[in-house]
């Protein structure tokens, strides 16, 4: 069997829990700001790749949210976009949902067709030339009012057959999902698919209300559904995935390490745990680097590095087709490459 980093490595995944605003590299960024002659707080990248420590959630957002300011036209989404694509099929990843933030961007009169075709024709782009399948899901901001996000549910219409799905994330505490309770059904009449970030910062209550109320299809984080066994034992049995980010718990003090994540614990009680880079330009930690460095603070075996990218497939809003030959060619690399297929 190849080692188990190079099992990793090259393993075919997909990433679930990315916000395509945070994969924003320095250098695209420093370029962005000169191209659209916007200012920034930094002088060099390295000045601004210092920035990059942060106390917790709030501190994270405040500098995510500066940095955005310096997308304002069609192309710029359009470079960042690709930029993502190229790094994350370097990881191997053939499958990738990436989260945009309208909000962030019309409330700083960026027109949302501009946002929108930017970053579409970049995934169209993206699967031809790299041999991926991408979907685009719109995340509510949910520090705004719930007529904000209705408003950018009507902006989207146009755009209905290419948006796979709505999410919510931004800042957690104060803010429970039952506050877009209303949005989300929306969502669904449109058969848009829904997923609500929860139990990172709030509790495991959030996580329960998001599949309560919202009635969501995938968790992303609820790494704190482990506060409540009950909880723990619907997530279980329902399959709801959840879309775990653990080099970003640990950058926004979650976790102290990841030695005391409970990832590992997480899959070993049976729920669909996967593994996702969240803001990776700003936690310097794309999909493998989170992979690996889970399995060497873990221990994780072999069959939990399968188990977790088979999930990436199963959590997936991919066709039953395009679910079943992904499925195939994990299968097909994990035994062909020396390892051993689990049990069912």
């Amino acid at each position: 069997m190849l080692p188990l980093n190079a099992m990793v490595e090259q393993m075919p995944k997909a990433e679930l829990h990315m916000h395509l605003e945070g994969s924003l590299e320095a250098d695209l960024l420093f370029a962005l700001s000169r191209r659209n002659g916007v200012a920034i707080n930094y002088k060099t990248e390295d000045d601004l790749r210092a920035a990059y420590n942060f106390t917790n959630l709030q501190s994270f957002l405040d500098i995510y949210y500066a940095g955005l300011t310096v997308l304002r036209k069609e192309q710029d989404f359009y470079d960042m976009t690709q930029a993502y694509l190229e790094r994350a099929r370097a990881d191997n990843v053939i499958h990738t949902e990436v989260f945009i933030s309208p909000q962030a961007h019309t409330r700083r009169d960026v027109p949302f067709a501009a946002m929108f075709n930017g970053i579409d024709h970049a995934l169209r782009d993206g699967e031809k030339r790299l041999g991926m399948t991408t979907r685009l899901i719109l995340g509510i901001q949910r520090q705004f009012p719930e007529a904000d996000a209705f408003a950018m549910v009507e902006q989207a219409l146009p755009y209905h057959d290419r948006v796979a799905g709505i999410g919510m994330g931004g800042p957690e505490v104060g803010n429970p999902p039952g506050k877009f309770s209303r949005v989300f059904q929306r969502a669904r009449e449109l058969g848009w698919r829904t997923m609500a970030h929860a139990g990172e910062e709030g509790p495991a209550a959030y996580v329960a209300e998001a599949v309560d109320v919202l009635k969501v299809d995938r968790i992303d984080h609820g790494v704190r559904c482990d506060e409540d066994p009950a909880l723990m034992a619907r997530l279980r049995d329902l399959q709801i995935p959840l879309t775990v980010c653990p080099i970003s718990n640990v950058k926004l003090r979650v976790y102290p390490d990841l030695a005391t994540h409970n990832l590992k614990r997480l899959l070993d009680a049976g729920l669909c745990v996967t593994v996702n880079s969240d803001d990776p330009s700003y936690f310097d930690g794309y999909v493998n680097r989170n992979y690996i460095g889970c399995m060497e603070a873990l221990g994780l075996s072999a069959d939990d590095i399968y188990h977790l990218a088979r999930n990436s497939f199963i959590a997936a809003f991919l066709s039953d087709g395009e679910r079943r030959n992904y499925l195939a060619a994990l299968d097909t690399f994990w035994t062909q490459n020396g390892g051993t297929l689990p049990r069912a």
